[in-house]
């Protein structure tokens, strides 16, 4: 796919550039001198979900990298929208990162009204990783098998309530497609973030939870959840005891979660690139893998283009689910 950005933003800023410098060579040079500053890595969820511990660990790696700092600044809200409309309308110079997810690139047709369009004033790095989701209860529940939860989801519509990170979010879009695939209701309950959510699960004040597998299972660990199947369309080598969904009732069904880098749709393509080539050298070492891997996250990292057509094949996936199961917020 044709990578593309505002004509009018690039050349206002090559002109600026050349103002500034005298010649291409010397804009060129400006751009290879980034970053010379402080870097913001906006999380658009509350701290302690995976998006905030992914978005920590990538601006630790690039602070190194920089020997600048990259300072992660948490803006919950709307599903993680009032984050990325800031990262959107940052200042288009690739001091402001994003820490993306599938709510915001590829479920935003949930919301009938945003200040902004993320599939226009959006554009990704790469998509950084993918990881599963775990069917989640408190751990007194009386489910003690996914097996019974399914049955007694099917013979009560809407008598369990379940959690998410908030509308649109992916805990809220791998729920949604089980609601959809059994043809039943649960009752809704939003959160700014699965921190909130997992604080209220393990307080028994809702019945079950699709989470994130890296902030979910260390409740599992503990003993304060207790975790019934896994959303994945293989077992995990990590849990290899815990069924899938597919396998516990529900043949064919697959989801989980995906997280990206993006910046605002009018930075430099050259700066792109090159945040791009540096998020993947930090996250690919062996060190790195073995922690990505210990947080159930498998790492994709893969180049701009890739992720665009990426964006693109799965705001269709989920706009499916948006539309079958009705879910518009204004």
């Amino acid at each position: 796919m044709k990578r593309t950005l505002n004509p009018r933003a690039w050349l206002g800023g090559v002109a600026a550039m050349l103002a500034l410098h005298g010649s291409c060579a010397a804009a060129t040079a400006d751009i290879s001198d980034y970053p010379n500053q402080p870097i913001r890595m906006v999380v658009p969820f509350s701290p302690g979900g995976i998006t905030d511990l992914l978005g920590r660990l990538v601006a630790d790696e690039l602070s190194q990298l920089y020997e600048q700092p990259v300072v992660v600044e948490n803006r919950p809200g709307a599903s993680g929208h009032v984050g990325a409309n800031l990262a959107a309308k940052a200042e288009p110079d690739g001091y402001t990162l994003l820490l993306g997810t599938i709510g915001i690139h590829a479920a935003y047709s949930i919301y009938s009204k945003l200040a902004y369009n993320p599939s226009t004033d959006l554009q990704p790095a790469m998509v950084l990783g993918a990881s599963p989701n775990i069917v989640l209860v408190p751990a007194s529940s009386r489910f003690k098998t996914f097996g019974e939860l399914l049955d007694y989801e099917k013979k009560h519509p809407g008598k369990l309530n379940y959690a998410t990170a908030g509308p649109g979010s992916s805990v809220h879009m791998v729920t949604a497609l089980y609601e959809q695939m059994i043809d039943t209701k649960l009752t809704y309950v939003p959160y700014k973030g699965s921190g909130p959510a997992l604080i209220d699960i393990i307080g028994e004040r809702v019945d079950v939870m699709f989470d994130n597998l890296p902030t979910g299972y260390p409740h599992v660990q503990s003993g304060k959840l207790r975790m019934l199947a896994i959303t994945s369309k293989d077992r995990q080598p990590l849990l290899p005891d815990t069924p899938t969904i597919a396998e516990s009732g529900i043949p064919g069904y697959e989801a989980g979660s995906w997280f990206s880098v993006a910046l605002g749709s009018d930075v430099p393509e050259a700066i792109v690139d090159k945040i791009s080539a540096d998020v993947r050298k930090v996250m690919s070492t062996p060190e790195m893998q073995i922690k990505l891997q210990d947080m159930g996250i498998t790492l994709i990292a893969n180049t701009p283009d890739e992720a665009r057509s990426m964006f693109v094949s799965e705001t269709e996936k989920w706009g499916k689910v948006i539309e079958s199961s009705e879910i518009r917020l204004d």
